[in-house]
């Protein structure tokens, strides 16, 4: 049976003038390292702007920019990369670079629907701000602009102090890694936890919070360290949170023996294999809970759960609000203090 085809999101890369070369490189190395981790969606990138050839933050000079398109297909994703104010050995921003930041400006404003996914590193949210994006959305930034983007959007919601904003379509993030963050909550929805998981990895920035949490992200808790036999067994938990893992069955798919294992997880990772493997069940869980109108009775069994009992146990553990505050409210629910 031919295997199904591969899902394709068209990724629009913004180049400005002064590039912060980091909000490039990092967001888009974390999706290239996706292509190769799944074979069910590839992120096919483009680079676009004003002008073929800009400057970067670091005065290394990037070149084979395509135009600005006329148009953008259908579930486009465009990725707007922040500017720093004076490149290594270069100069501020000149005439020239504010006129072709005006440009991309009226390019944003005249593609960017109400429905299209837009995605802004750093200092990026600025230009997004100026072409009225972000009115009337949640949003941030570095937060040496956060001042600047309250003045640019006095219509948005400006929040300080977290990594990333996901309002609707808009997508902005903090300062330069924070970028890698927001790419790899994208990978995690388009591609699954799984593969965010595996790149996060690779490019090891485990320690990791989610956007307006402020608290580290149940996905990626626990991964700050390079020890293979638990990453082989926290991979294998994510990819089947629901699965009635045992000790046992986990040790022989880190390679190790079942005692040995626990004492790893211990040191390595910060908790007992069991506490884990039940923070990533009531992580999906919360998902399940936030994400559909499941009753209680069915997230716990789609989790992983035994009972409803023994998940609102887990659930209490984490949280510090029932499961069913969750649905609908206006804020995530309030993870306990660690």
């Amino acid at each position: 049976m031919p295997a199904a085809p591969r899902q394709r999101i068209a990724v629009f890369v913004v180049v400005p003038p002064r590039t912060l070369l980091l909000d490039i490189a990092g967001p888009i190395e974390a999706l290239r390292k996706a292509n190769l981790e799944q074979d069910a969606v590839r992120f096919d990138v483009a680079y676009i702007g004003p002008a073929p050839r800009v400057g970067s933050s670091i005065g290394l000079e990037l070149s084979g920019i395509a135009p600005l398109p006329v148009s953008l297909p259908q579930d486009a994703l465009v990725v707007v990369a922040g500017q720093v104010a004076e490149p290594l050995g270069g100069r501020a921003g000149s005439a020239e670079d504010a006129g072709l930041e005006a440009r991309i400006v009226n390019w944003l404003r005249r593609s960017i629907g109400p429905d299209t996914r837009l995605a802004t590193i750093c200092s990026g949210a600025l230009l997004a701000a100026r072409a009225g994006l972000l009115d009337g959305h949640e949003c941030t930034t570095h937060h040496a602009a956060i001042v600047e983007l309250q003045r640019l959007a006095p219509a948005a919601r400006v929040r300080e102090n977290r990594l990333y904003v996901e309002d609707g379509p808009r997508l902005t993030s903090a300062g330069i890694t924070a970028g890698i963050d927001l790419m790899l909550h994208v990978i995690a929805q388009q591609a699954g936890h799984a593969t965010a998981l595996a790149v996060a990895r690779y490019l090891l920035v485990y320690l990791r919070r989610g956007g307006a949490d402020p608290q580290l992200s149940p996905w990626l808790e626990g991964r700050n360290h390079i020890h293979p036999a638990i990453h082989r067994a926290q991979d294998a938990i994510a990819a089947e949170p629901a699965r009635a893992w045992s000790v046992a069955a986990l040790a022989k798919i880190a390679g190790t023996s079942p005692r040995n294992l626990s004492r790893l997880f211990n040191e390595h990772a910060g908790s007992s294999v069991t506490d884990y493997a039940n923070r990533i069940r009531v992580a999906l869980a919360r998902e399940l809970v936030t994400g559909s109108q499941l009753d209680m009775e069915s997230v716990a069994e789609r989790a992983g759960f035994a009972s409803t009992r023994q998940f609102r146990r887990a659930w209490r553990r984490v949280y510090d609000t029932p499961p069913a505050h969750s649905r609908g409210a206006p804020a995530p629910a309030r993870p306990r203090d660690a």
